[in-house]
């Protein structure tokens, strides 16, 4: 599998994400979607410390089943593992008003509690999930820097924050000298939604021109895109209303148009053509059928034509 680079780290072109592992989907076959992802190449997998909390979950389940993974296989050390703090909630039932935030120390513990439900002694990339503008960003990223100095952690990024606060933290980061976020994941796909409409997932921050450019021009961060195939969106669930705007109709003709000409799946040519940006797509699985689905995006190669008339029908 093609390989990208976040800061000192190696990791495969697609990630994996695990969101709904131990809950909505049981071990054995989040096992073998994940052997599927490390045997077709894949060594970036994505979870976090607040999964599925909006749908019963403890937060618990998807990163004891990949520390589960990972020890039965023990392939520890060629998984690139990404993990998130911010987003827990304090209390089980409530929500993201909720959350325990990004104070330093409130950091250092979540990490503490992700290494120890990973079975693991550092996490690859660990991510602050939600902005939390109750504390300073030296207060953050200071811990943040003191779990780097520690080795628990070796590249930090940022996820679901505005470009903005995602620039004021690496400026405050330089000025102490402290490791700098390197990677950004938001909200990003093919399909955007009406400019201005308000997501359903309140938690959402989608990817924005601005930040497409930033890191073009930055050259030294790394854009995730989460939601890459919009959670089935593609295929057979409705859009919702946040996409309803002509838009969508015109880009949807030409993807439909591409992929029939390239013999792929609509899935497929979204993720191609989010890689050909330099964007890591985030994908998610259900099954093993779905897993592969994702992994033949790797062999479609869209040419400039093509790519032109994606990227013009908006």
């Amino acid at each position: 599998m093609r390989r990208r680079r976040i800061g000192s780290l190696e990791v495969s072109a697609l990630a994996l994400g695990t969101l709904p592992f131990g809950t909505w989907v049981d071990q054995e076959t989040s096992f073998a979607i994940m052997d599927r992802f490390a045997e077709a190449g894949g060594t970036f997998v994505d979870t976090a410390d607040n999964y599925v909390f909006w749908d019963g979950g403890t937060g618990d389940e998807s990163e004891q089943v990949v520390g589960r993974w990972l020890a039965a296989r023990g392939n520890r050390d060629d998984i690139v593992l990404a993990t998130k703090a911010g987003a827990r909630p304090r209390t089980p039932g409530t929500g993201l008003e909720n959350a325990e935030g990004l104070a330093g120390d409130t950091v250092r513990a979540a990490a503490a509690a992700s290494l120890a439900r990973l079975g693991t002694d550092h996490v690859d990339l660990y991510y602050s999930h939600v902005e939390d503008r109750s504390v300073t960003l030296e207060d953050t990223l200071g811990g943040f820097a003191s779990l780097v100095e520690a080795g628990a952690v070796r590249e930090i990024g940022a996820c679901n924050h505005a470009t903005w606060r995602f620039e004021r933290a690496r400026s405050v980061s330089r000025a102490n000298g402290w490791p700098l976020y390197t990677a950004v994941q938001q909200r990003y796909s093919y399909l955007r939604p009406r400019p201005g409409a308000k997501l359903p997932e309140s938690g959402h921050v989608h990817m924005t021109d601005e930040l497409l450019d930033y890191a073009a021009t930055e050259g030294d961060v790394t854009l995730v895109a989460y939601s890459a195939l919009l959670s089935g969106r593609y295929r057979d669930k409705p859009l919702g209303e946040a996409y309803d705007h002509p838009g969508t109709t015109r880009r949807l003709k030409v993807l439909h148009e591409v992929a029939a000409e390239l013999g792929a799946t609509v899935n497929q040519v979204v993720l191609a053509w989010l890689m050909r940006q330099d964007i890591i797509p985030l994908v998610g699985a259900t099954s093993v059928a779905q897993i592969d689905e994702s992994l033949g995006a790797l062999e479609i190669k869209l040419d400039d034509v093509q790519a032109d008339r994606l990227d013009s029908a908006a």
